[in-house]
C-alpha cells in the first residue's frame, strides 16, 4: 500500500517563517547595483540584499546567510550564489515567471521548515547547476516529514528545466513536482539525487520527462555526515514516482529502490516507461522496462557539482571520478540546446541576419558551419552575414526577434522556418549609464516598438516600464538599455546619468520638452487645498503663484490652493499622488480630466515612519518595505529628498544632518539601517 503523500497536491504552507524588521541584524555593507529594486512587492531580509561577495577561482559570487527570508526571483536570473543555512535557520527562494537560478550552491545541514526552492509561476523557468547536497533534518518544523529541496506549486505553469542538480538527503522529497499534472511541463536533463525521503523526483504530467538522471536510497549514516534526521529512516524514498495521469518518459535513466520495495512506481492509475537505463528494486504500477537493464549505474552524472563552491563558480568537475569535462570546441555547443542555421550555400549575393533569443546565444560549427569573426554576439542578439556559406548558431531559450535580408535559408533545429513569422529586430539602442553618487530618473517616448535590452552589459530591471512607446525608470550605479524603431520624440532626465542612442553619447535638451507634462488644477468656487507628487522633476507655469504664501515646492511635490482660479504645474516623469486635501476642484493631466483618487492619497495612511540623521555627522544610508501603500511626507517638517526611491511598497533613501518622514499601511516588514540614525514608527497618528 503506497504512503500517503507528504504534502497536499492541493499545496500546504511550504514558505519559511520570515523575521520581523526589528529582528533583522543591522549590515555595513551598501545597496549594490539594483538591489533595492528587488525589493519592490518582495519580503527580502537583509542577509540577500546585502551579503558580502567572496573571490572565487574564476567568478566572483555572493554569499547569503539564511535568516528566515523569503528572496523573489521574476523574470530575472538567480546566479552564483552561495546561501549558507549552517546557523540553522530557514530560507525560501520563490521562484516566479521566466526565473533562471544558476550557479547555486546550498551550504550546510538545512534545518528550516518548508522548501528551499518554491515555483510558483508561469512561463520558461530553468534551474542548471544546483547543489543541495547536504542535506536537511527535521528539527525546524512540525510536519511530519520536515523540509523539502523543490516544490512545484499547484497553480503554477511554468515549463521548468532542471538540469545539473545534486540533491541529497532531503525528508520532504528532492523535487516535488507532481502539481505538473494541473498544469505545466517538468524535464530533467542530468540531475543526482540520493536519499531524499518520500521521492527524489515526484511527477505527474505526460509532458514530464527525465533524461540521464541518476536517484537510489542506500544506508548512509546522516547522523555522523549532516545531524541527525529526527527518527526519520532516510533509505525509505522512492527514486520515481510518477502521479496521475502519467505518461511519464525516463530516458538512459539509473534507479535503485535501497530497502524501499520500489524504485519506481506510479500513483492512481497513472504510468511510467524506462526508455534505456537501468533499474535496481523492482516497480509497482504500471511502469514499462522492457528496455532498460538491471545494473544501474548509480555514479554522478558528468557536469553535476559535487560542492557547494564548485556550483556557485560555474566550475562543474562532474562525475564520479571528478576528471573535469573536456574543453574543446564542442563543449559549448552542448551547453545550448538549440541551433539556429543560416544557409547561404549558393548563394551569389550577401545576406544579413539579425536575431534576439530569450537567454543565452553563441557561434557554433554545427552542420559544418566556419565560425566568422565577422560575427557579432551582444548579450542574447547575434547578428552576421553569409554568402555562399553557412552560419550557425547554438541558443537557449526562444527566438524572440528574427531579421533577414538576402536569400539565405533559415533552419532551427534542422526545421526550415520563415523569418516573416518572427518580429523585426528593433533596430536603434537607447543606453542610460547611471552614476553611483546618486539615482537618476528617466522618461522618454518614440513613435515605434520598444523593449528592454541587455545592451552593452545592461540588465532588464522589472522596476522600469514601458507602456506602448514611452518608457520611464531609475539607474545608479549601473547600465539600463532599451531597444527601439521609430525616432526618439521626447526624452527627460534627472540626475548626472549620461545617455547614448546607437553608441553616440546625446544631450536629452535636444529632445522634446524638459518637462512633458501638464497637471492643472481648477478651483470650483470654494478654498480647496490639493498636493501633488511626481517621480521626476516638477515645476509651477505661473511665477506668481510660486510667490503665493500659500503655495509650497519640496523637491518633486506641490502644495497649493485654489478657489476659482487654476494653478499649472509642469513635470516629468510619472504622476505619483494627487490629494485633495479638502473642498472639490477639477484635476487635468495633458488636458484629459483625471480623477485624483486614482493616484493615491496618502493624507489618509495612518502610519508614520521618521528616519532622524539630526544628530549624527555621517550618513546614514537605509531600505524598507511596507506591506500597505507607502508615500514621502513632509511630516514633522521632513524635508523631500529627490534621491530617495519609492518603488511600490520598498523604499531606498539616505539621510544625511537631517531627516526623512513616510505615511504608509499595513506593517513594517523589512527594515535595514546602515548607520546610526534614529528611526521612530508611530502609528495611527492620525488619530492621536
Amino acid at each position: 500500500m503506497a504512503r500517503e503523500p507528504s504534502v497536499s497536491d492541493g499545496d500546504r504552507d511550504v514558505g519559511s517563517k520570515t523575521r520581523p524588521a526589528e529582528q533583522t541584524a543591522q549590515t555595513t555593507g551598501l545597496l549594490g547595483r539594483r538591489s533595492y529594486m528587488k525589493l519592490a512587492g518582495a519580503t527580502t531580509a537583509a542577509a540577500a540584499m546585502f551579503a558580502t561577495g567572496s573571490g572565487a577561482d574564476e567568478d566572483d559570487y555572493e554569499v547569503i546567510e539564511a535568516s528566515g527570508q523569503t528572496i523573489n526571483v521574476d523574470n530575472e536570473t538567480f546566479e552564483n550564489k552561495l546561501i549558507d543555512v549552517s546557523n540553522g535557520n530557514a530560507i525560501t527562494v520563490s521562484v516566479g515567471d521566466n526565473a533562471t537560478i544558476r550557479n547555486v550552491g546550498v551550504s550546510g545541514l538545512y534545518q528550516g521548515d518548508g522548501f528551499i526552492f518554491s515555483i510558483g509561476g508561469g512561463g520558461e523557468v530553468e534551474f542548471d547547476n544546483v547543489y543541495l547536497g547536504d542535506g536537511a533534518n527535521k528539527t525546524g518544523g512540525d510536519h511530519a516529514h520536515g523540509p523539502g529541496a523543490v516544490f512545484y506549486h499547484r497553480n503554477a505553469s511554468a515549463d521548468v528545466t532542471f538540469r545539473r542538480m545534486n540533491v541529497q538527503g532531503y525528508p520532504n522529497n528532492g523535487f516535488y513536482c507532481s502539481n505538473s499534472a494541473n498544469g505545466g511541463a517538468i524535464t530533467w536533463i542530468d540531475c543526482y539525487g540520493k536519499n531524499n525521503g518520500v521521492s527524489t523526483f515526484r511527477a505527474a504530467s505526460g509532458e514530464d520527462s527525465l533524461h540521464n538522471c541518476v536517484a537510489y536510497n542506500d544506508d548512509t549514516d546522516y547522523s555522523t555526515d549532516y545531524g541527525s534526521w529526527g527518527g526519520y529512516t532516510e533509505d525509505s524514498g522512492r527514486p520515481l514516482w510518477v502521479h496521475s495521469p502519467g505518461g511519464v518518459v525516463a530516458e538512459d535513466c539509473h534507479f535503485a529502490a535501497g530497502s524501499y520495495p520500489s524504485a519506481v512506481l506510479t500513483h492512481d492509475g497513472a504510468n511510467a516507461t524506462l526508455d534505456g537505463g537501468a533499474i535496481s528494486g523492482g516497480t509497482s504500477g504500471a511502469v514499462d522496462t522492457s528496455s532498460a537493464g538491471s545494473d544501474p549505474d548509480l555514479s554522478v552524472p558528468d557536469g553535476v557539482p559535487t560542492s557547494p563552491e564548485e556550483a556557485v563558480t560555474g566550475n562543474r568537475d562532474g562525475g564520479s571520478g571528478g576528471d573535469e569535462v573536456e574543453d574543446d570546441d564542442d563543449a559549448g555547443d552542448e551547453e545550448l540546446p538549440n541551433v539556429i542555421a543560416f544557409d547561404g550555400d549558393g548563394t551569389v549575393e550577401t545576406t544579413s541576419y539579425e536575431f534576439v533569443v530569450s537567454e543565452a546565444v553563441e557561434p557554433s560549427e554545427d552542420d559544418d558551419a566556419t565560425i566568422d569573426d565577422a560575427a557579432d554576439v551582444d548579450g542574447s542578439r547575434a547578428e552576421g552575414a553569409v554568402v555562399d556559406a553557412l552560419d550557425a548558431w547554438r541558443f537557449e531559450g526562444e527566438i524572440e526577434r528574427l531579421s533577414v535580408d538576402g536569400d539565405a535559408t533559415v533552419r532551427v533545429n534542422n526545421t526550415e522556418v520563415d523569418p516573416d513569422e518572427f518580429d523585426d529586430v528593433l533596430e536603434h539602442t537607447l543606453l542610460f549609464e547611471g552614476e553611483d553618487s546618486e539615482v537618476t530618473r528617466y522618461e522618454f517616448e518614440v513613435d515605434g516598438d520598444v523593449e528592454p535590452s541587455s545592451y552593452d552589459g545592461a540588465t532588464i530591471d522589472d522596476a522600469g516600464e514601458v507602456d506602448g512607446s514611452l518608457a520611464h525608470g531609475v539607474v545608479a550605479d549601473w547600465k539600463e538599455a532599451f531597444r527601439f524603431n521609430g525616432d526618439l520624440e521626447q526624452l527627460t532626465l534627472d540626475g548626472p546619468a549620461t545617455v547614448s542612442l546607437d553608441d553616440d553619447e546625446i544631450d536629452p535638451a535636444d529632445y522634446g520638452e524638459e518637462y512633458p507634462h501638464t497637471l492643472e488644477v481648477e478651483g470650483e468656487g470654494e478654498p480647496t487645498s490639493f498636493e501633488v507628487t511626481v517621480d521626476g522633476s516638477i515645476e509651477l507655469e505661473s511665477s506668481a503663484a510660486e510667490d503665493d504664501e500659500t503655495t509650497t515646492v519640496s523637491g518633486s511635490t506641490v502644495q497649493s490652493s485654489v478657489t476659482d482660479d487654476t494653478v499649472t504645474v509642469e513635470f516629468s516623469g510619472a504622476l505619483t499622488d494627487v490629494t485633495i486635501i479638502d473642498g472639490d476642484a477639477t484635476v487635468c493631466l495633458d488636458d484629459d480630466v483625471i480623477d485624483p483618487d486614482e493616484y493615491g492619497d496618502h493624507e489618509l495612511l495612518p502610519h508614520a515612519l521618521v528616519i532622524d540623521g539630526t544628530e549624527d555627522d555621517d550618513s546614514s544610508e537605509y531600505t524598507f518595505t511596507a506591506s500597505g501603500a507607502v508615500v514621502e511626507s513632509t511630516y514633522q517638517d521632513a524635508t523631500i529628498d529627490d534621491d530617495d526611491v519609492i518603488e511600490e511598497q520598498s523604499v531606498t533613501g539616505d539621510v544625511d544632518g537631517h531627516f526623512d518622514a513616510y505615511w504608509f499601511d499595513g506593517d513594517i516588514e523589512d527594515f535595514t539601517l546602515v548607520g546610526n540614525a534614529a528611526v521612530d514608527i508611530q502609528y495611527n497618528v492620525r488619530e492621536q
